[in-house]
């Protein structure tokens, strides 16, 4: 029972996360790019303010959970749960050192003026953004398989006992 909880909990905070990420690669990037400039770089750094805590807090419990659930299962189930975890950290990894420095230079332009080069960061900043989304939705399909897994153990089960096996 308390690993279907772990499992529930792990889905749960990844899908929420891969979502989250899902969500602003499909939406709200294209429309940072549709709007001016200076739209664009107060509305992130606002945005910013909000995801600090919600983001850490997804990134936070989908690491933890994933690698709990790792630590519960066995066999095949720990390593797609484990490697679960282990994408997770790189999204949480990949945010803390790739658009969290650059949220930060968004911020101070926001303020001032963009910098010439400002285009050429603005790119790295969405490579980024993919590369944590990317590796949060691999996290997140990789605990549905693992849910497929269970689900297709107790339909064997269930129909071994009903063949009287």
């Amino acid at each position: 029972m308390r690993i279907r909880l772990v499992h529930g909990f792990a889905l749960l905070s990844t899908g929420l996360l891969a979502g989250a990420f899902g969500y602003g690669a499909a939406n709200l990037v294209p429309t940072f790019n549709a709007v001016p400039l200076e739209m664009r770089l107060s509305f992130h750094a606002e945005l910013m303010k909000m995801n600090g805590i919600t983001m850490q807090a997804a990134m936070g419990a989908s690491i933890l959970s994933s690698l709990t659930l790792a630590v519960l299962a066995a066999g095949r189930n720990r390593l797609l749960a484990g490697a679960a975890g282990l994408l997770a950290l790189a999204s949480f990894l990949i945010t803390r050192f790739g658009n969290v420095p650059i949220n930060g230079r968004i911020k101070q332009w926001a303020l001032t003026s963009a910098p010439a080069d400002h285009a050429e960061i603005l790119r790295r900043w969405e490579l980024f953004n993919n590369m944590r989304t990317f590796a949060a939705f691999v996290a997140f399909v990789l605990l549905i398989v693992l849910a497929g897994d269970g689900l297709r153990s107790v339909a064997r089960s269930v129909h071994g006992r009903a063949d009287g096996s």
